[in-house]
């Protein structure tokens, strides 16, 4: 038998202990941490002339290839959800789900709210916007506040890890070479099963509390006379995903690439950026329209989305480089070298576990997507899958659900807003996320093995 090198695994595990505890022990900022151990990866990989010095070059390469795939879009993505927020177009729609579906049914409203919301608006952003609303109606009502909390966190939490453009997902797609169109399909759908059955075991464990609502929140709201009509308001998150979608579905239409203007124009308005561009274009003429406001107005309100979006490109473009480290170590063909001497692997349940295990240690969902997706990628480069590896992007995004605790900003911020102890935190929030993940990784391994997609 071939002798096989396990000197890349050792790297590997380096290099995600570098990440864990640069984050997790010494509170160092995700774009430094990742950085830095990309380096160091690199510095135990590379070897020959120059060794050290090409560890940094090669670093700083692969974090510009990186921030070149995603960073448009994603300050699209920021400047899109801060438009959609400050016209008013947000809040209508969690108003119009509501007097959609009534009072019986107002979770599955909020539920369908965040969903809807968290697409191309990041989460902190939508449970901002949303909390007002749940308590509002948990004082009219004198009931279910925590099943309200719990709804707007199935929603906003599964789009945030399962689907484009929010960054986690839209990175993920990118790092693993998957359709967008396609991605965005498959993760939407993906969502429905582990969200109606953690809706109702959230229902049971809401149903343990009396939580009262509280008097100050903190929170402001939008002029509910002044909101844009229900239709505009989704126009600026469907239009893009509509492009995308029909670009997409071209693709598979037109495999050969055979040119027409038709084909042309759709593939062009459908390119991820464009599409965007789109979308935000939208927005804001939206709240151009609702404010009244000029181009002065509105470049005013760039720099704000903009700053957000900064250090969530430096985060990805780190982690991109750490992946593309990973991948240069010579994992790939450590994997292949075992899969050829009889070991098995399963890749998907290997995703899920490295993603749980970097959201547990360090606390960001977008991180441990980002840096599962480089290392997957690295670990799947010389071997065939026996499924689609859309199921390796699924596994991933369910693992970045669990576990959330006190290093989580999202768990402080649900915590802060809607009142909750850190005690209650731990036995709901905690445990609904971790129970949709668990969900969704054994719905991922079923669809797997029933349709592979090969």
């Amino acid at each position: 038998m071939e002798s096989i090198s396990y000197w890349p695994l050792v790297v590997l595990l380096v290099g995600i202990g570098a990440v864990v505890i640069q984050i997790a022990v010494f509170k160092i900022h995700a774009f430094v941490a990742l950085s830095m151990a990309a380096i160091l990866v690199g510095i135990l990989s590379i070897t020959g002339d120059n060794a050290l010095i090409k560890s940094v070059e090669i670093t700083m390469k692969e974090m510009g290839n990186s921030a070149g795939k995603i960073a448009f879009v994603i300050a699209l993505a920021s400047v899109l959800g801060i438009a959609l927020t400050e016209s008013g177009a947000a809040e209508k729609i969690v108003i119009k789900f509501l007097g959609v579906f009534g009072e019986k049914f107002a979770p599955v409203a909020l539920l369908l709210a965040g969903f809807v919301l968290s697409i191309p608006v990041f989460f902190d952003t939508v449970f901002f916007l949303v909390i007002p609303i749940a308590q509002s109606m948990g004082r009219r009502f004198g009931k279910n506040y925590m099943f309200y909390v719990l709804a707007i966190a199935i929603g906003g939490v599964l789009t945030h890890s399962m689907v484009p453009p929010t960054p986690g997902p839209l990175i993920m797609a990118e790092t693993l070479s998957l359709n967008l169109g396609m991605v965005i399909l498959v993760g939407g759908l993906a969502c429905a099963i582990p969200a109606t059955i953690t809706y109702f075991i959230a229902r049971r464990i809401s149903a343990k509390y009396d939580i009262k609502v509280p008097e100050l929140s903190g929170t402001t709201q939008v002029d509910v006379n002044n909101l844009p009509s229900f239709g505009l308001s989704m126009l600026p998150i469907v239009a893009p995903l509509v492009l995308i979608i029909g670009a997409s579905t071209l693709d598979f239409i037109n495999p050969t690439g055979e040119e027409s203007v038709l084909y042309t124009a759709i593939g062009f308005a459908g390119n991820k950026n464009i599409a965007m561009l789109i979308g935000t274009i939208l927005a804001l003429w939206l709240l151009a329209r609702q404010k009244g406001w000029g181009m002065k107005e509105l470049s005013k309100e760039f720099d704000k989305p903009l700053e957000m979006a900064g250090v969530i490109i430096l985060i990805t473009s780190a982690g991109g480089a750490f992946g593309a480290m990973i991948k240069n170590s010579g994992i790939g063909q450590m994997i292949e070298g075992m899969t050829s001497q009889g070991v098995a692997f399963n890749f998907i349940i290997l995703a899920w576990v490295i993603s749980s295990v970097m959201k547990f240690a360090q606390g960001s969902g977008t991180v441990a997507m980002i840096t599962t997706a480089g290392i997957m990628l690295a670990l799947m480069e010389s071997v065939t899958l026996p499924f689609h590896p859309v199921y390796i992007y699924l596994a991933i995004g369910f693992g970045s659900m669990t576990v959330s605790w006190m290093n989580d900003s999202g768990f402080w911020v649900v915590a802060k807003l809607s009142g909750f102890t850190q005690g209650q935190m731990l036995s709901t929030w905690t445990v609904t996320l971790a129970i949709m993940s668990v969900l969704g990784i054994i719905q991922t391994l079923i669809l797997s093995f029933l349709f592979p997609m090969i």
